[in-house]
């Protein structure tokens, strides 16, 4: 299928309009009785993200000959999720107008050149080629119990003493990966990520403290499976014969029959759509976080953009890059300073909040500072993703990490005929937590 020229996709409102109804209570004050298709499964994964698919494939390979239904609410095409951005370095910086009131472009690695105070650029000389320790005569053991128990920012500022510009320019260094910037990151995060200011500590081995987040990579095909887009499940219950999968394809509900069900939706949808779910297991699929993430293609006159891979330093949009016709952006609008949960929650009510326009407005004036003012653009596609990617469990926002009990282990408990996936029922959520639950999911179900 062919993208349109431009526009919103992912969670457009039509899209997030059944589950919000479902999560606001009032879906079914309005819907009147489903009407049974009579079809019948073997599988029915509800969500067709990375973890949905990979449930699908997996089921498939070890049962060629199975009838699997994949339900989700987007739109056709938007299987998979975010396509995803990974931690490679930028090759450049620009120092924008918002962080330091005008736009300056640098090589990467290239100190000299920064617009940043001479003792700015002289503490992150220090922090990347010679940062001392910061914490002698602590054990390896206790400087990281130290690192836990800080942000990255709070690290910069409070430790190694950095001039703020320093902290600035560096606040946006993990936004690809982790999809917040560096007021939110764990320090010992940060060390485990190789971000300049530990070089000194003498750490030389894993942090258990550390998290195993990484950037969405990769896209999946369910192979055999039936996908069928624009059609948000509204109830899953166990039937006398079969699970019962209710959905809405636009006019009316329908129901479909299966002998087995993989949840791989958001965790906190769940316990709107199985009702009959223990109480202890419902909270706990409550407390499960996803962060936002925004990220636009633009098609250029002349296709591919003539630029690196560009981290902003503190413009909506944190990273561009060039892309077959053109550029890619990215924007984690999590309010990092609130910390991931809150700050997951408080950005993705101003994300889905922002029509297209002003969206697309903010993409037309970034690329035409980094590309210039005769750059020809033909269109802009926004994807947006209110529950992008999960929140890892860290430190120091998460203080029974590393050591539990998790919310995600109870959360993650097979009912009956229904296994529990998606990313943010594996504690690390790291880059393949979504493989790893879908995997897990099958096991349960056919061991």
């Amino acid at each position: 299928m062919t993208e349109p020229a431009g526009g919103l996709r992912g969670d457009t409102a039509q899209a997030v309009a059944v589950p919000h109804a479902l999560r606001d209570g009032r879906f079914w004050r309005h819907a009147g009785p489903p009407e049974p298709t009579g079809e019948s499964y073997d599988l029915v994964v509800v969500g067709g993200g990375r973890s949905g698919l990979s449930a699908a494939e997996e089921w498939l390979r070890g049962r060629p000959g199975a009838r699997v239904l994949v339900l989700d609410n987007r739109d056709p095409g938007e299987h998979g999720g975010p396509a995803g951005f990974d931690a490679r370095p930028a090759v450049r910086v620009m120092c924008d107008r918002e962080s330091f009131g005008a736009d300056t472009l640098v090589p990467a690695g290239r100190l000299e050149d920064l617009p940043l105070p001479a003792r700015a650029v002289g503490d992150l000389r220090r922090l990347r080629d010679d940062p001392p320790d910061w914490f002698p005569g602590l054990s390896q053991e206790d400087k990281q119990e130290r690192l836990a128990g800080l942000t990255y920012s709070r690290f910069l500022l409070e430790v190694c003493g950095a001039h703020p510009d320093a902290e600035r320019f560096c606040r946006t260094l993990p936004c690809a990966e982790r999809a917040y910037d560096g007021r939110a990151l764990g320090a010992v995060d940060a060390w485990a990520a190789g971000y300049p200011g530990f070089g000194g500590l003498g750490l030389d081995k894993p942090s258990r403290y550390a998290s195993a987040a990484g950037p969405l990579t990769g896209s999946l095909r369910a192979g055999r499976a039936s996908l069928r887009p624009s059609s948000p499940v509204v109830s899953v219950r166990h039937g006398d014969a079969s699970v019962v999968v209710a959905y809405f394809d636009g006019h009316r509900l329908r129901t479909v029959g299966a002998e087995s069900v993989i949840m791989a939706c958001w965790s906190a949808v769940v316990p709107h759509l199985v009702p009959d779910l223990p109480e202890q297991q419902r909270r706990a699929l409550g407390q499960a976080a996803r962060l936002p993430v925004l990220e636009a293609t633009v098609r250029l006159r002349g296709g591919r953009a003539p630029t690196g891979r560009t981290r902003w330093t503190g413009a909506f949009w944190c990273l561009s890059e060039p892309a077959p016709e053109g550029l890619r952006l990215l924007a984690t609008p999590c309010l990092s300073e609130l910390g991931p949960v809150a700050g997951a929650a408080a950005g993705r009510r101003e994300m889905m909040a922002t029509p297209y326009d002003r969206l697309a407005d903010g993409v037309r004036d970034q690329v035409t500072r980094l590309l210039g003012p005769r750059t020809g653009i033909e269109a802009i596609t926004v994807h947006r993703w209110g529950h992008g990617r999960p929140v890892a469990y860290c430190r120091p926002w998460h203080p029974f990490h590393p050591d539990g009990p998790y919310p995600a282990d109870v959360a993650r408990r097979r009912f009956g005929r229904i296994a529990i996936a998606g990313s943010d029922t594996e504690p690390a959520a790291g880059a393949d937590a979504a493989v790893v639950a879908a995997r897990r999911a099958v096991r349960e179900l056919t061991a």
